[in-house]
């Protein structure tokens, strides 16, 4: 039984990341994409947060909380996957510059694509992962869906805006699928991280990140919000694609899973004190980000 389970479990996360990708292209444009991130040191400051400081935050926190080896592996997946498909859900909350997290999302997650198979060697030199296998999955498991998203809703607008739902549903389906059946796999491994160096260790790399990435994240409160919050929410999808795929131990997904839990909490509660800040800010109904948030509603007019 504990095998169909492990099957169902890995076509889970198949589906989730394929779907979640397709979702996201069929529901934006290349220049809803590109537009945002005209700001060159913006951009710049966003990656150095991203794929520089976070990291090295993640090792300085190795170096002080004792973390068994799949743990390990586990944070440092988090740390080196970036760009959350639930970022803009978050900045939304967060009353912050809509546009900017989608474009900054999708940056992260194509720089995270060709990153990861390049540092986790390096970071892991212990363990033995092949960078091409890790690339491959990455770029047919992420990238491709994206691009055949992009591609379907800038040719058949009205076919994106059916599909896209649909899409976006199945995604959510096999998320929540993807987590019981991992709560099951995995009770008692879950259940005796309480209490541990491991929940320290993750809340540790979500507050620090978040930090980091607010104080990087330029002059005003909106982008400040988008940065903060898009570099403390690591890319779940691709930390489960090559955790699942090039780790044997459970405790690497387990690991994983358990971030992502308290990922969203703290970002969740972060995201509202973030919008209240800039209702207080603003005033109501100033700087929510709505009419971003209209822009990238799937919809037959030209793009």
């Amino acid at each position: 039984m504990a095998v169909v389970l492990e099957s169902v479990a890995t076509l889970a996360v198949l589906v989730f990341v394929v779907t979640s990708m397709l979702a996201m292209g069929l529901n934006l444009t290349v220049s809803q994409i590109l537009g945002p991130l005209r700001d060159a040191r913006r951009v710049a400051t966003a990656l150095l947060a991203n794929f520089v400081v976070v990291p090295v935050i993640a090792f300085v926190i190795l170096f002080v909380v004792p973390l068994s080896e799949p743990q390990s592996v586990g944070l440092v997946l988090l740390a080196t996957a970036a760009g959350a498909p639930f970022l803009p859900v978050l900045v939304q909350t967060a009353k912050g510059d809509v546009a900017f997290g989608v474009g900054l999302m999708v940056l992260l997650m194509v720089v995270t694509v060709a990153y990861v198979p390049l540092v986790l060697p390096l970071l892991l030199p212990g363990v033995q992962v092949n960078p091409l296998d890790i690339a491959g999955s990455l770029v047919v498991l992420m990238l491709l869906p994206l691009a055949v998203g992009l591609a379907v809703r800038a040719r058949y607008a009205d076919v994106a805006a059916t599909v896209q739902p649909k899409m976006a549903q199945t995604s959510n389906t096999a998320l929540v699928l993807l987590v019981v059946l991992m709560l099951v796999l995995n009770f008692w491994n879950i259940v005796g991280v309480v209490g541990t160096g491991l929940i320290v260790a993750l809340l540790s790399l979500v507050v620090l990140s978040l930090v980091v990435g607010y104080l990087l994240g330029g002059p005003t409160g909106e982008t400040k919000s988008v940065v903060g919050l898009g570099t403390a929410q690591r890319n779940i999808s691709a930390a489960l694609v090559v955790g699942a795929g090039n780790f044997a131990d459970p405790d690497v997904v387990v690991t994983l899973l358990v971030g992502a839990l308290l990922m969203l909490v703290v970002l969740l509660v972060a995201g509202g004190e973030f919008g209240k800040r800039s209702v207080s800010r603003l005033g109501a109904g100033e700087g929510t980000g709505e009419e971003e948030t209209a822009s990238l509603s799937p919809a037959p007019t030209e793009d």
